[in-house]
C-alpha cells in the first residue's frame, strides 16, 4: 500500500476540478471535506437501501432511490451512498456499482458512492475496474467505501465467493492494499499482479473505509483515509470506534486530520407521533432480520398489530433509543446533540421508509429544519 499516498494526491489537491476552468471554493472541491449548508454545523448526506416494502416492487423501489437523488441534490445535501446487501427481499440495493451509474446520470453535481462494497464478496480488480470506470464516467463525483463484512448470510457470502470453505474477513488488509494497488496501478516490483492493470485507469476516487466495530476504525486511522462508523446498527460502539480512529491517525497525503462521518437513522413527519408510525416498520424489519428471517418491509398497520414478546418488544425499544425521529424541530435537536457528544464531521441519514411520498418528505423536512438553501421555508 506504499503507492496510496501518491495514488490519492490528485483528488486530494483542491485545485482540480471537473468541472473546467472554473475553481470552486476547497471547502466544494475537496472530494473528502464536505460543505455544511444552511443552518446545519455539519455537512449532511443520505444512504440509501432502496428498500421494498410489502405493497411495493423492487421497480419502484429504484425508482423512488433515483427521484430522492435528484431531489436531495436541489435542496443541499452534500452526498449520496447505496449499500451492498444481498439476500434481503426488502433492499434492492445488491449492486452498488450498477445503482451508482444509474444516479449519477440522472444527478449532476452530487456526490455518489458506496456504503460500501463489501470487498472480502470480491476480487479487488473487479472493484477497481468498476470504480474506475465510474470515476471516467463522472470524474470527481464518485467515492468508494469499503466494508469487510459479507453483508449478507454465510450461504450467500459462500455463493459470492465461490469458496466452500470457512469464510473470514482477517484477509481484509491485504485485499484493501491489493485494491489500493490496483486503482493506483503501483504494484511493487517483486509483486505477482505486478503486470496486472485496472482498466480504464485514471485518478483514484476516494477510499472510505467502513465498520461498525474498532477494526476499520484503527485501518483507517493508521493509513490516514477517512472512516464512517453505522452508529444505525452499532450505536454501542459508535463513541470507542471514533476514539480508536482519532487516536490512531496517521496524517497522509489524503488527509492532514481525521474525517470521521456517522451513519444515522432519521426519520421526519409533521409531528412526532406520525414518525413514531413511520420508524416502527423499520425497527419491525431489524427485528425479523436478527430473527434470520428478512423480508420485505411491513407496512405502519402491519407494526402496530405485531404481536410482540417481551424480549420482541425490548429490542424494538432499544432500536428506537438510537435512531432519530420525530417532527423536524425534534430531529434537528437529536441530530444536534448526536453531532455535539460524538464530535462527527459529517452525519449521513438513512431511512428504509418504502413509502414514496413519505421518505422524501422526511428528507426535505430536515433540509427544511436546517433552512438549507435549495428548500422553501414556509413563513
Amino acid at each position: 500500500m506504499n503507492g496510496l499516498h501518491r495514488s490519492m494526491d490528485t483528488v486530494a489537491n483542491p485545485s482540480r476540478t471537473a468541472l473546467g476552468n472554473e475553481q470552486p471554493s476547497e471547502a466544494e472541491s475537496h472530494p473528502i471535506r464536505g460543505i455544511a449548508r444552511g443552518e446545519s454545523p455539519v455537512p449532511l448526506s443520505v444512504l440509501d437501501l432502496a428498500p421494498v416494502g410489502v405493497d411495493t416492487s423492487p421497480s419502484q423501489a429504484l425508482s423512488t432511490s433515483a427521484e430522492l437523488a435528484r431531489s436531495v441534490e436541489r435542496w443541499g445535501y452534500h452526498r449520496f451512498w447505496v449499500a451492498e446487501h444481498h439476500g434481503m427481499p426488502g433492499i434492492a440495493s445488491s449492486s452498488p456499482s450498477v445503482l451508482i451509474a444509474h444516479l449519477a446520470a440522472v444527478t449532476n453535481t452530487l456526490r455518489l458512492g458506496s456504503g460500501g462494497v463489501m470487498l472480502p464478496n470480491h476480487a479487488p480488480l473487479v472493484v477497481a475496474e468498476q470504480f474506475g470506470t465510474l470515476q471516467a464516467l463522472y470524474p470527481g463525483r464518485i467515492d468508494l467505501g469499503l466494508g469487510r463484512a459479507p453483508g449478507t448470510d454465510q450461504g450467500t457470502a459462500r455463493a459470492l465467493r465461490r469458496t466452500t470453505g470457512p469464510l473470514s474477513a482477517d484477509d481484509f488488509p491485504q485485499q484493501l492494499g491489493e485494491l489500493i494497488a490496483f486503482l493506483d496501478d503501483d504494484f511493487p516490483a517483486d509483486h505477482p499482479y505486478v503486470d496486472v492493470h485496472a482498466i480504464p485507469h485514471g485518478p483514484m476516487p476516494p477510499v472510505w473505509l467502513l465498520g461498525s466495530s474498532g477494526f476499520s476504525a484503527q485501518v483507517a486511522g493508521s493509513l490516514g483515509l477517512p472512516f464512517s462508523f453505522a452508529h444505525h446498527f452499532s450505536a454501542d460502539n459508535t463513541l470507542p470506534a471514533l476514539k480508536l480512529y482519532r487516536d490512531s491517525f496517521k496524517p497522509s497525503e489524503v488527509l492532514d486530520e481525521p474525517y470521521a462521518k456517522i451513519g444515522v437513522q432519521v426519520v421526519a413527519a409533521d409531528t412526532d407521533e406520525e414518525a413514531l408510525e413511520l420508524t416502527r416498520p423499520i425497527a419491525l424489519s431489524m427485528l425479523r432480520l436478527r430473527m434470520g428471517n428478512p423480508g420485505r418491509m411491513p407496512t405502519v398497520k402491519e407494526a402496530a398489530e405485531y404481536p410482540y414478546s417481551e424480549r420482541e418488544r425490548a429490542f424494538v425499544d432499544n432500536w428506537l433509543a438510537d435512531a432519530v425521529y420525530g417532527s423536524p424541530e425534534t430531529v434537528r435537536a437529536g441530530l444536534d446533540e448526536l453531532r455535539e457528544r460524538t464530535g462527527a464531521d459529517e452525519l449521513m441519514l438513512t431511512a428504509n421508509i418504502p413509502d414514496r411520498d413519505a421518505k422524501l418528505r422526511s428528507y426535505e423536512l430536515i433540509a427544511r429544519a436546517y433552512r438549507f438553501p435549495g428548500v422553501t421555508v414556509p413563513q
